[in-house]
């Protein structure tokens, strides 16, 4: 069993920022998927928003180990790398999550890409290693 860790002052600043994560997962074949995405925090849990079916969420769904790069927008030096488990996907909240995510990275009060048949999902990532 893995051991969780306590997100920094960097990383809960970096978190907290208008900055974009590169959320790595696994593909079925081993090779790694990388994607851009939007990110929040619960203590020291973050929270990713995208929607069922993507292939990030079924790459967890089946290996839920997880890489993500954080890096400040005004300097990329600025930057940490988090390694931890996605511990729970939940539909409980997550259109309203992502209306959250909308107003913090683009200033909207509703997330204009929604389609009509697509479910919100909130991936719940425990970290257990940052590298500053």
């Amino acid at each position: 069993m893995l051991l969780s860790t306590k997100l920094n002052a960097k990383a809960i600043k970096l978190i907290e920022g208008k900055n974009f994560a590169f959320l790595a997962t696994i593909m079925p074949d081993g090779s790694p998927h990388v994607a851009p995405v939007w990110i929040d925090r619960e203590g020291d849990t973050i929270l990713v928003n995208t929607a069922m079916g993507r292939m990030k969420q079924k790459n967890i769904t089946r290996e839920p180990r997880v890489s993500l790069s954080v890096a400040d927008q005004s300097n990329m030096y600025d930057k940490i790398v988090i390694h931890g488990r996605v511990t729970s996907q939940t539909l409980e909240g997550a259109d309203a999550h992502i209306d959250k995510l909308a107003k913090k990275y683009i200033g909207k009060d509703k997330y204009p890409w929604r389609t009509a048949t697509e479910k919100r999902v909130i991936l719940k990532i425990q970290p257990t290693q940052a590298l500053t």
